[in-house]
């Protein structure tokens, strides 16, 4: 019987993986993290070492108090400052006091530290350059989003993560990446526990505005609680990631597929529901992905804070090149939908003939 299955579902792939890959981008239309028209230019400067563009968009963004681009920028700035970063100390030469280019200061200063086997001592270290470039900021709650992740990283204390906590909402209560921060302190691999990451990503989910990227917090909550050891401090009920899946596929499909705005939520959103053997639900988002893969969940986290998942986890180790691993996850999407749609549908006679008897 084994082998009569393993035939159908061979035959079945044959048949159906082909139409399916129609629904996808192709493979080398594909781009990791790619950034947007507005990024783009920045990143070309700062390769020829030139920081003037990177710092004209991020005083645009202050000013227009676009916090969430904001957000987005000044981690991809410091990422490419991580193995590029004349542009900015040209930048700090010449404007030591620029808000903007001590904020990326800042997230590559805290970056470098988590990646140091000393890392809390040296967050630590950092404290008085996080705190100082997170109080001079009257209106923006970015800095305030990177001290709540330097908190985590140094072991800071529930009462010191509740004040931060604090003077981020104070600037943008439902600022997406504050949030994100926020969530990973509560989580059992910051601060807190599976059901307390929950308890805040549904009750954030459930104040936030239509179209709000924290609307989908609980599949960042779910996509956590992949990374504890099965029978750790207990599981989630199957119910609850699935709820999580299906809040953030409703808010998947506000936005027009291959957006890059939600592009992260819908790469770990396609991950939990590969993860739940919800095979035709990730097959679809794979399609709404478009060319927009990015690196977390699939390698690395480029955030300021990247961690492997623990021993024994459910999740395959943060290693090896990601943009692979998401075109590999999409395939195995594939031909598991293949594998899983019959040969011929009721009605309708064998696949690819015309009628009852296939003539």
């Amino acid at each position: 019987m084994s082998m009569f299955r393993a035939l159908v579902g061979a035959a079945r792939s044959a048949r159906h993986a082909p139409r399916l890959a129609a629904g996808l981008v192709p493979d080398d239309d594909v781009l990791l993290d790619a950034p947007d028209e507005r990024l783009a230019p920045a990143l070309v400067a700062a390769a020829l070492a030139d920081p003037e563009p990177a710092a004209k968009l991020l005083a645009t963004t202050r000013d227009a108090a676009e916090w969430e681009d904001r957000d987005r920028y000044v981690t991809r700035l410091a990422v490419f400052a991580y193995r590029r970063e004349d542009w900015l100390l040209r930048w700090l030469s010449a404007a030591p006091r620029d808000p903007d280019a001590l904020l990326v200061t800042a997230q590559l200063a805290v970056r470098r530290a988590w990646e140091s086997p000393a890392r809390a001592e040296r967050l630590r270290d950092l404290d008085p350059l996080v705190r100082k470039v997170a109080e001079e900021a009257p209106r923006d709650p970015v800095p305030w989003r990177l001290a709540l992740d330097h908190a985590r990283g140094a072991q800071a204390g529930p009462a010191v993560f509740e004040s931060l906590w604090a003077e981020a909402v104070r600037r943008s209560p439902h600022h997406y990446g504050c949030h994100v921060a926020a969530l990973k302190y509560l989580s059992a691999q910051g601060h807190g526990s599976r059901r307390a990451a929950f308890d805040f990503a549904e009750r954030a989910a459930d104040d936030a505005a239509p179209g709000s990227l924290v609307r989908a917090l609980p599949v960042r909550a779910a996509h956590e609680s992949l990374r504890v050891p099965p029978g750790q401090e207990g599981s989630e009920p199957p119910a609850v990631l699935d709820r999580a899946a299906d809040r953030a596929l409703a808010l998947s499909a506000v936005f027009p597929a291959g957006d890059p705005w939600p592009a992260g939520v819908r790469n770990v959103l396609a991950h939990l529901l590969m993860e739940r053997g919800r095979w035709a639900e990730a097959l679809e988002e794979f399609g709404r992905i478009g060319p927009c893969a990015t690196s977390f969940p699939w390698g690395p986290a480029r955030d300021a804070a990247p961690e492997p998942p623990p021993p024994g986890s459910r999740l395959r180790p943060d290693g090896g090149d990601p943009l692979l691993r998401f075109l590999a996850a999409r395939d195995r999407t594939r031909l598991e939908v293949a594998r899983r749609t019959p040969l011929w549908t009721p009605g309708r006679g064998r696949a690819g003939r015309g009628g009852p008897g296939g003539h």
